[in-house]
């Protein structure tokens, strides 16, 4: 299964779907759906709320494997059920779309320009729960905020330790150590994390493989040499806070990456429209993050 999951994921034409805001970042995710913070009380109801909006995504006829390879999954989303089945299975076995979990716990407080991630106590457990619901892949970001050497080094460091972990417990590991896009120094930034980012390619054991989720570059084509890394399953991009017609547009000049999109994949839609407007739009917003993907 996992061969076949692994080509699938190397050679498949399609982008990443991000469904996995967590705790931090779901009421924004709501409100941009239509759902203000008075409809809900505690913590339950919102991830019933939310659980709702992505079932509605997942379960939708423009939600397909023609045009999405995988779909990141929020720890919480992975232990709740779509059509009577986990959500992971749903999505491998009724639609043929690969399951990958978040892992990270956040980001630590700023420091050497970067943000790292919290640590992850239950990391082991999380993976063992999560071989148990058939995920494939993880992914863990961290954030960068200016191109200082030894925090871009840390940032690096730390995912590959971890990274590690996660391939020796059987699955693909995503890691996502993101630019910001506002960076004054974002095409330093950029030339220090591929830097990093080679060298620990270089000291990998042959058969460990792994995937990146970067900022769409400065400089167009940027990340083509990691894409040929024979340890590099794909590079995968993030919206990272442009519109979707600008991340679709600086995305398409960038041959062999593919989108991993969020919010650009779910802008505009919202609770209150009909079926027919709602998969209408979806179907919109895949096409393009499809075509850009392609280019």
């Amino acid at each position: 299964m996992m061969n076949e999951q692994l080509v699938r994921m190397h050679t498949g034409k399609g982008f990443i779907a991000a469904l996995d805001q967590s705790g931090g970042s779901t009421p924004k995710a709501l409100k941009l759906y239509g759902i203000d913070e008075s409809q809900y009380h505690n913590d339950d109801e919102m991830f019933d709320l939310v659980h709702e909006m992505r079932t509605r995504i997942m379960t939708s006829p423009a939600f397909t494997s023609e045009h999405i390879l995988a779909a990141i999954l929020f720890e919480n989303t992975m232990d709740r059920k779509v059509e009577g089945e986990y959500t992971a299975d749903y999505l491998w076995l009724k639609k043929g779309i690969l399951p990958i979990l978040k892992v990270d716990k956040g980001l630590a407080e700023l420091a050497h320009g970067v943000q790292l991630m919290k640590p992850i106590p239950d990391l082991d457990d999380l993976l063992k729960r999560a071989k148990e619901r058939h995920i494939f892949g993880t992914k863990m970001r961290s954030v960068i905020k200016q191109a200082d050497e030894e925090g871009i080094k840390a940032i690096v460091d730390q995912q590959f330790e971890v990274g590690l972990r996660i391939y020796a417990a059987g699955f693909v590991p995503i890691l996502e150590p993101e630019v910001d896009i506002f960076a004054a120094d974002k095409e330093k930034s950029e030339a220090i994390l591929k830097r990093e980012i080679k060298r620990h390619l270089s000291l990998l054991e042959d058969d460990v493989r792994v995937m990146f989720k970067l900022s769409i570059p400065s400089a167009d084509g940027f990340y083509a040499d990691l894409m040929e890394d024979q340890h590099v399953v794909r590079v995968v991009a993030l919206s990272g806070g442009y519109s979707r017609d600008e991340a679709n547009e600086r995305l398409s000049r960038n041959p062999g990456l593919i989108a991993s999109f969020s919010r650009a994949l779910s802008q505009g839609l919202n609770v209150n429209q009909t079926p027919a407007e709602f998969d209408q739009l979806l179907k919109t917003s895949i096409d393009s993050i499809y075509q850009a993907s392609i280019a």
